[in-house]
């Protein structure tokens, strides 16, 4: 459960160099002016917590310098009490107790924070917390924190510390016998340590001078042992001073002074994707609903002034404009069949609300029942059946779509008879060059000078739909810079997990012209509520082979069940068709469950590439604005072993490119914060899992999305 030295560090530095791009690229938000962090990029005074908690969504990343040691912590405010962070930390010449010292120790830990009570007129908050919760124990400690504030601009802080927060002066436990000691040691839980040991009083005092600017001071609780007895921290007074200044809205600058002689700087860009930057958006104006005369709705559709094809090729044409592929249609004299491809508009509710609109538009006027079928990938993901005279009677009048929406009729997709195919709308070709940039941690292996290093160039992609539910697609990488040198092959040397993971370093070195992808991939519903994957070829830069899928998921249920099986080989380092003497059956079950608060879980059993069995659970926060932060913790049966780095914990991020815009686009920027170079718990990379592929169109996702059906 150690950390890494540099050149062997867990952290995806790629992905931390994607999260401050992404931030960078979303427009900075207001946040609460009273809110400053500490050096480890939590709510508080400089080392000790408050019991504040910033808005509900808010997102910030914070980077703290101190001497010998850098600190990137991302902060979530996953709902108005509960708050997590991400942190990873660089700090020279330093090791846990046991292990040797190493030149640059990178360490990964993880925060839970919940405000308990709620600050009143004599009455602060109060909050609990656990820092570094499943880490090596650097960071580890636990807190009761109360916060109160006097006026505008004075607020004062007082807890309770256990862990590192509990080594000034600590006082005995008074939780009990069982508490009075901290265990330590490799073969130690996490758990096993929370609230034991002494304990420790803490406090301090924030005071606004004006809008932009706050000082601090706060009387510390943690000692630094660690840090102290590796001659790393002197700390000659436990009194910590700092300022932080909000140059713009949600930027802050910090400077402290702590331990009576030592200066740090910090930074921190805080963003809450419940505020759009660019208000309700700027996208064209949705066509009319055509209302009928009532006289016409009973009439027979006259099919020799109105031939079909005549009409197909009509709704053709108006879709193509708005980025809608129309792909199947059935008339009959009342009612329509439509199916089609959104390729325009993140929200499928959105692109569902401009295809009813249209047929409004060209339909004869004696259909009445619209059912309208979404698809991706060649599977129709779902059946929404709405009325024609619902339509045209609550396009405009208050509270019309939750109206709709409770008229509307959700089901399975129908079958593919009685459809004809509409005339084609889009290529089946596509193709797009772009650069590509990549940060490479090293492998782990002491004998190797192999740190971080930077790569990128030229990656040509390409696809094609030779029906369309069977695409072959690829790219090609041309590398054009790379610093990678010196990378030592990790062999297996009769270990308990082969390095599956760990020679990542060596594919960015001696691959220079690559194929990180070339797939044949097949799409299928083989039974109602039943979705199937089939993918061959080179899957992943560094596997390929066979990967099939099978997913359930009832369109309106919360839940889905699916199954993953792969037959994969380990690609060579040059990254091109040889590949190396490793290959590994894997694949998972897995379960699906959509909250009706917008959060959504997951959890994956099975087998990961190094042969090891084990469970990952996934929790993802979704907001209506296409917004998605998530945490992942994966568990083998590896995990505690004296060899491995503990529980695989990671983070996410999608930032959907409309949000930044403000017009309609399908793209988002996306990142993962986790352990890229260990060789537990580590699943196969691969494109096209179903459940992200029908997600979108069931009916949990079209509710969340039908505020923007009108639009």
């Amino acid at each position: 459960m150690g950390g890494h030295i540099m050149s062997g560090k867990a952290i995806s530095a790629k992905a931390a160099v994607s999260v401050a791009a992404l931030l960078a690229a979303a427009p900075a938000l207001a946040q609460d002016r009273g809110i400053t962090s500490t050096i480890y990029g939590t709510p508080g005074l400089l080392e000790m917590p408050v019991a504040l908690s910033a808005p509900e969504g808010n997102l910030s990343a914070t980077v703290t310098f101190l001497p010998g040691q850098t600190i990137g912590t991302l902060t979530f405010q996953v709902t108005d009490r509960l708050s997590t962070s991400y942190r990873i930390a660089a700090t020279q010449d330093f090791s846990l107790p046991g292990n040797p010292v190493e030149s640059t120790y990178v360490d990964r830990s993880f925060d839970l924070r919940y405000r308990l009570l709620d600050e009143g007129q004599y009455r602060p908050s109060v909050s609990v917390g656990f820092q570094d919760v499943f880490g090596t124990g650097q960071f580890g400690a636990e807190y009761i924190v109360a916060s109160k504030t006097f006026g505008d601009s004075l607020r004062v802080t007082a807890g309770l510390g256990w862990g590192r927060f509990g080594t000034l002066d600590g006082i005995s436990n008074p939780l009990g016998a069982d508490y009075e000691t901290r265990p330590q040691g490799d073969d130690v839980d996490p758990w096993e340590q929370y609230f034991r040991g002494d304990m420790a009083l803490f406090g301090g005092v924030e005071y606004s001078l004006a809008d932009n600017w706050t000082i601090k001071a706060e009387y510390s609780s943690d000692t630094s042992e660690r840090e102290t007895a590796l001659g790393l921290v002197e700390r000659d007074s436990p009194l910590n001073f700092g300022l932080a200044w909000t140059p713009l809205p949600g930027v802050q600058v910090g400077a402290s002074y702590l331990y009576g002689n030592t200066f740090g700087l910090m930074a921190t860009v805080t963003m809450n994707p419940n505020e759009r930057p660019m208000g309700a958006g700027i996208e064209s104006a949705p066509v009319p609903v055509a209302v009928r005369p009532v006289a016409a709705r009973t009439g027979a559709w006259d099919r020799t002034a109105m031939p079909e094809a005549t009409v197909a090729r009509a709704l053709s044409r108006a879709l193509t404009a708005e980025g809608i592929v129309l792909t199947d249609l059935e008339l009959t004299d009342t009612t329509a069949r439509v199916r089609y491809i959104n390729t325009r508009y993140r929200a499928e509710a959105q692109a569902m609300g401009r295809v009813a609109r249209i047929l409004t538009q060209g339909l004869p006027p004696s259909i009445e029942l619209i059912t309208l079928e979404p698809t991706s990938q060649g599977i129709p993901m779902s059946a929404v059946t709405l009325r024609r005279t619902d339509l045209e009677a609550l396009e405009t009048v208050s509270g019309g779509t939750e109206a709709l929406l409770a008229r509307a009729v959700f089901a399975d997709a129908g079958p593919r008879s009685g459809l004809t195919p509409a005339t084609p709308g889009a290529d089946r070709f596509e193709w797009g060059l772009a650069p590509y940039v990549g940060l490479v941690d090293g492998n782990g292996d002491p004998d190797s000078d192999a740190g971080l290093s930077l790569n990128g160039g030229a990656e040509l992609s390409a696809s094609y739909a030779i029906m369309p539910n069977l695409v072959l697609s690829g790219a090609v990488r041309q590398q054009l810079v790379n610093t990678a040198s010196d990378a030592v092959f990790v062999a297996d040397d009769d270990a308990e997990l082969y390095p599956v993971r760990r020679n990542a370093p060596l594919y960015a070195q001696e691959g220079t012209t690559t194929i990180p992808t070339l797939t044949l991939a097949h799409f299928g519903r083989p039974a109602p509520n039943l979705y199937s994957r089939l993918t061959a070829g080179l899957l992943e830069p560094m596997y390929g082979g066979i990967s099939t899928e099978l997913l359930y998921k009832p369109v309106s249920s919360n839940f889905g069940v699916g199954a993953e099986l792969n037959y994969v080989v380990q690609r060579d380092f040059d990254g091109q068709f040889a590949f190396r003497d490793y290959e590994v059956l894997t694949g998972h079950g897995s379960v699906y469950y959509q909250f009706d608060t917008g959060f959504y879980g997951q959890i994956d059993v099975g087998r990961y590439l190094a042969g090891d069995w084990g469970a990952t659970l996934t929790l993802d926060r979704t907001f209506e604005n296409g917004w998605r932060v998530g945490a992942s913790a994966t568990l083998t049966e590896t995990t505690f072993d004296d060899m491995s780095e503990g529980i695989d914990y990671g983070v996410r991020i999608t930032v959907p490119v409309d949000f930044v815009l403000g017009r309609p686009t399908q793209r988002d920027l996306s990142t993962s914060l986790g352990a890229s170079t260990r060789d537990d718990g580590q699943r196969l990379v691969v494109d096209g899992r179903l459940y992200d592929v029908v997600r979108d169109g069931h009916r949990d996702a079209l509710e969340d999305g039908w505020g923007r059906f009108w639009r």
